[in-house]
């Protein structure tokens, strides 16, 4: 399918704005211990999609909540259980979160009465936290992950040729173990299990800690995108 099929799952092919809701768990991941369940999550994604050079621009910004993995009330500290250490908890404020879509197809399953698409993205570039400067913070000079999502959308709801197709998703994503979390270079990291959809309202809390500005899709492609990495480098 073309690629304007995706960007109707993905946002809107009209160029509206469209909101992502997500809400899952993070677990960590070591040779020696666990897993263990750290902490839960939630988040939201605005997005709008340009057409520009040929192709489309996906312009975003996002905002998530680390909750704790019980209460699922949201933490602004954190007793770390391996370094025994209290920590600021950071939330996630990225700003922009901006990317080209259309140079690569997107792969698609059909299964029965759905259409799968899956967005499978493997990172690997130089570490905005240098270990030498970020010795508490960093576990790498290079910033290694995956990011695994599957959008799942009605191909009734695909055929019907509306800009915009309502989708639930999946996102899974394996990483380093965060700055503020002040691991240092110890061996493991983390793994996010998450699921989500397309929605009208994203609950009152989250919307709350986040701010007007996060409810709004960029206007114009702007650069370089905001990690939790870049974020504290900032900040530092």
């Amino acid at each position: 399918m073309p690629i304007v099929d995706f960007i109707r799952v993905r946002a809107a092919a009209d160029g509206a704005e469209t909101i992502s809701y997500w809400t899952g768990d993070v677990y960590s991941w070591q040779d020696d211990d666990g897993p263990r369940h750290l902490f839960g999550f939630e988040g939201l994604n605005v997005a709008r999609a340009v057409e520009a050079d040929g192709g489309r621009q996906l312009l975003t910004r996002e905002a998530a909540l680390y909750l704790d993995p019980e209460s699922r009330q949201v933490l602004d500290s954190w007793d770390n259980p391996f370094t025994g250490r209290r920590v600021e908890v950071r939330h996630v404020f990225n700003d922009p979160v901006n990317q080209r879509l259309g140079a690569y197809p997107v792969p698609e399953t059909r299964l029965g009465g759905q259409v799968v698409y899956n967005v499978d993205v493997r990172l690997a570039y130089p570490s905005p936290l240098k270990v030498a400067e970020y010795p508490d913070n960093s576990a790498s000079d290079t910033y290694r992950a995956l990011e695994l999502f599957q959008f799942f959308v009605s191909a009734a709801d695909l055929e019907s040729g509306a800009a915009d197709v309502p989708c639930v998703f999946s996102w899974c994503r394996v990483s380093p173990w965060l700055p503020w979390m002040a691991m240092g270079q110890r061996g493991g990291g983390l793994v996010y299990h998450c699921r989500g959809a397309k929605v009208a309202e994203v609950p009152e809390r989250l919307r709350e800690r986040v701010g007007e500005r996060f409810m709004h899709a960029p206007a114009e492609w702007s650069g370089p995108n905001m990690t939790s990495w870049t974020a504290f480098a900032d900040e530092h």
